[in-house]
C-alpha cells in the first residue's frame, strides 16, 4: 500500500472519506510504522465504539483495525512520511508459516501438567472467585492430574443449575468490557491488510516476542476468528482484548475455549473451570501475559 506520494495521500483521503458519519470523523490521521495508518485522539472511554466503526469499514478501506497506545512507547506516533511495510511475498510467507503452526503446542499454561495431591483439592476447588466446590470432588481418587480434577469440577457443576448460577454470578465479570484495560492515550492503528492471519505480523504482544511466536499468535487469531468470531480489538503489549461474536456453548466448547485462553493468558486470575463457566455468558475476552 506504499507507493508514490499521490497514491499514499489518496489512501489517506479514502480513509478520511470513509470515516465521515462515524465516531472517527475529523480525527487526526497519518502514517504509522511499517505501512500502517494511525488515527490519533481516540477517546479512551469510547475506544470500543471507535474500533467497531473501523471494523465495519474493513471491506471499504481494506485495512484491519487494532487499538494501540503510546503510554509505554513514545515512538508510536503519526509520522510525516510513510514507513514501508513488508513486501507482499514476505507477508504471504508469514501467513503460510502461521497456518502450518501448532499454536496449542507452543502455548501451554504452566500448571497444565500439575498433579493434585491430598490436601491440595480445596485450593483448586475454591477457585479464585471464592465459591468453594470441594464437596463436588470429594470422591475423586488422588493424586490426579490438575486438568482431570478441574474437568470433574466443571462437569459436576454443569449438573447443578443453582450452584452453576452462583459461580456464574461471581466470574462473569471477566467476559465484560468493563474488565478491559483502558490506557490514558489510545490510537487506532489500521493495518495494511484485511486478512486476519496476516494481521498478526503487526500485533505487539509480550507472548509473541519472536517472529516464530508472532506466526503462532497469528494462527490463534485466525482460529479464534473462525470458531468464535473473536476479533482483536486492542493490543496493549502485555494485554490483548477481543470482541466475541459467537461465544462457546457450555460444556466441551467452553472447556476448550477456557483452556486456550488460559494458555495464551497465564496471568488471567481464574481457574479453568471458572473461566469455562464465564465464557458462554459474555462477548469480551481479555488476555494478560506479562513478565
Amino acid at each position: 500500500m506504499i507507493g508514490d506520494t499521490f497514491t499514499v495521500r489518496s489512501d489517506l483521503d479514502q480513509i478520511e472519506a470513509a470515516f465521515v458519519g462515524t465516531p472517527l470523523a475529523g480525527l487526526p490521521i497519518g502514517h504509522g510504522p511499517s505501512g500502517t495508518v494511525l488515527v490519533a485522539d481516540i477517546d479512551p472511554n469510547r475506544l470500543h465504539e471507535a474500533w467497531q466503526a473501523a471494523d465495519a469499514l474493513v471491506p471499504v478501506i481494506g485495512r484491519r483495525p487494532v487499538m494501540a497506545t503510546d503510554d509505554f512507547d513514545d515512538t508510536l506516533r503519526i509520522r510525516p512520511e510513510p514507513a514501508p511495510g513488508p513486501l507482499e511475498s514476505e507477508l504471504r510467507a508469514f501467513a503460510e508459516a502461521a497456518e502450518s503452526s501448532e499454536p496449542w503446542l507452543a502455548y501451554r499454561h504452566y500448571s497444565e501438567d500439575d498433579e493434585v495431591d491430598e490436601g491440595e483439592v480445596e485450593y483448586y476447588a475454591r477457585g479464585m472467585a471464592g465459591v468453594d466446590l470441594t464437596a463436588l470432588v470429594s470422591n475423586v481418587a488422588l493424586p490426579t492430574p490438575c486438568q482431570a480434577l478441574e474437568r470433574a469440577l466443571y462437569d459436576r457443576l454443569l449438573a447443578d443449575a443453582d450452584l452453576y448460577a452462583r459461580v456464574l454470578g461471581s466470574v462473569r465479570f471477566v467476559t465484560q468490557t468493563d474488565y478491559w484495560y483502558t490506557p490514558a492515550s489510545v490510537l487506532l492503528m489500521l493495518l495494511p491488510t484485511s486478512d486476519v492471519r496476516s494481521s498478526g505480523y503487526w500485533v505487539d504482544f509480550y507472548g509473541a516476542l519472536t517472529r516464530e511466536y508472532q506466526r503462532t499468535l497469528a494462527e490463534v487469531l485466525a482460529q479464534w476468528r473462525h470458531r468464535w468470531d473473536a476479533r482483536l480489538v486492542a493490543s496493549w503489549g502485555t494485554m490483548l482484548q477481543f470482541q466475541v461474536g459467537r461465544p462457546p456453548a457450555p460444556g466441551d466448547e467452553a472447556w476448550t475455549a477456557a483452556g486456550q485462553l488460559k494458555a495464551l493468558a497465564p496471568n488471567l486470575d481464574l481457574s479453568r473451570w471458572e473461566l469455562a463457566v464465564a465464557l458462554p455468558a459474555g462477548d469480551a475476552w481479555f488476555v494478560h501475559n506479562r513478565p
